[in-house]
């Protein structure tokens, strides 16, 4: 009996330590396929990961209808936004390493904010921007769904909500979720690589990430990344003309608008169509801004919106008694979709009265018919742009240059122009 209080004291030390071994080990792991194992950090991050805004994006398509022309190109924005995340947590880990203060609550706002960046986005990506809601970008929608999270967690969020505006002191931190070299471009970038299947677009974001420092408060890379960050810009425009604005993904996307826009006429003017009630919402009356708020109904129904949703009403409106919205429809379904051809110039009227003339003869519709069977398109990309947040190569003695002008291979000519190119996309039948 003697010795009972000395084993008390060894159980409580051994049972504190063991409680406090099993915390740390109850952190939660994602296996992510380009980037392993990722940890989620602490319960807070947890709590946003399971808010039902952010499990809305295991269901929109990261690439949209990327996957009519990459068939691996199925992987989702919450896979994009839990890699960014990881991305954050290595870029953070780096910076404090060489010295620069980051507090335990500004990496946890930080994380937050990039997992947060896309939260916004509807199905297929900018097709609603363009069809169902009026004046409304993914943008404006992130940033009232990050305020209707921050009220649900109690106001956890005002530090993450102020790094992603750009109104926290350390402008740094908002550098790495929006800028020309953030950790939102290095993982979707080796993320659509990898699920294309398009090698060109593979960075060396760890590289990249341990090369990152911080002088007056701006994201610099040190020299000894220079290569790194050329490999990046040129990954970046390639990516771009081989994945993002490939011909026939813009075909698709425009042949979507066309569908959507005709089923939102037909709405309006009280022709009953199937679809989810959340899709029902925008199509059947106007949306603007102005309906919007952290919490109002016009927020809830857009964050009910999926692919899904989209989709299957596309596969029953093939049964439509609108030759157009059936038309549309099943050749979408069953990926007969518009072709593409490049244009020298924009089509002149003229040639518009032609092309109308010659879809309402065929089809018998009227010219205002016709219209939703072709479309011109205008696609443009700028890899770099000294116009906003540079990146900023370090060199030794601590001067700090564009890497525009520090690079020795980089035409500054042929980053900061916008190529573009000019599309005409018509229907497949009938011309």
């Amino acid at each position: 009996m003697i010795l009972l209080p000395v084993y008390l004291r060894i159980w409580k030390k051994f049972s504190t330590f063991a409680h406090f071994y099993i915390m740390a080990n109850k952190r939660k792991i994602i296996n992510d396929p380009v980037f392993g194992f990722l940890t989620i950090p602490n319960e807070l991050i947890y709590d946003v990961l399971q808010h039902p805004y952010v499990q809305r994006l295991s269901r929109i398509k990261q690439l949209g209808l990327s996957y009519l022309v990459y068939p691996g190109a199925v992987h989702t924005r919450f896979g994009h936004s839990i890699g960014a995340m990881h991305l954050m947590q290595e870029a953070i880990l780096s910076l404090r390493t060489k010295g620069v203060e980051i507090t335990d609550e500004e990496a946890t706002a930080a994380q937050i904010a990039i997992l947060l960046h896309d939260i916004g986005h509807g199905p297929f990506s900018h097709v609603l921007e363009h069809t169902i809601v009026n004046g409304v970008t993914h943008e404006d929608i992130s940033l009232l769904m990050m305020m209707r999270i921050n009220e649900d967690l109690n106001g956890q969020l005002d530090t993450a909500i102020a790094i992603f505006k750009n109104e926290y002191p350390k402008h740094f931190l908002h550098q790495l979720i929006s800028s020309q070299l953030d950790v939102d471009r290095m993982d979707y970038l080796c993320r659509d690589s990898f699920f294309t299947g398009v090698q060109e677009g593979r960075v060396a974001s760890e590289r990249l990430l341990k090369m990152l420092d911080v002088r007056d408060d701006r994201l610099v890379v040190q020299v000894k990344g220079i290569y790194s960050v050329e490999k990046f810009l040129v990954a970046r425009r390639l990516m771009y003309w081989q994945v993002y604005l490939h011909k026939t993904s813009v075909a698709a996307e425009q042949h979507l608008i066309k569908i959507l826009s005709r089923a939102k006429e037909l709405a309006r003017s009280g022709k009953e169509l199937f679809c989810a009630p959340s899709l029902r919402y925008f199509l059947y009356q106007p949306v603007s801004m102005a309906q919007f708020a952290p919490r109002s109904e016009a927020l809830d129904q857009y964050a009910l919106l999926d692919d899904n949703d989209v989709l299957s009403a596309i596969k029953a409106w093939i049964s439509s008694d609108d030759k157009v919205l059936r038309l549309l429809s099943e050749s979408f379904i069953n990926r007969n979709l518009f072709r593409g051809e490049l244009l020298d110039a924009p089509l002149s009227p003229a040639d518009i009265a032609s092309l109308n003339d010659r879809y309402a003869k065929d089809f018998g519709l009227t010219a205002e018919d016709a219209s939703y069977l072709w479309s011109e398109h205008v696609s443009t990309s700028n890899t770099y742009s000294e116009k906003a947040d540079t990146i900023d190569i370090l060199y030794s003695d601590g001067t700090v240059r564009d890497i525009a002008n520090a690079s020795e291979i980089l035409d500054l000519a042929a980053l900061t122009r916008k190529p573009i190119k000019r599309y005409i996309f018509k229907y497949r039948y009938g011309i």
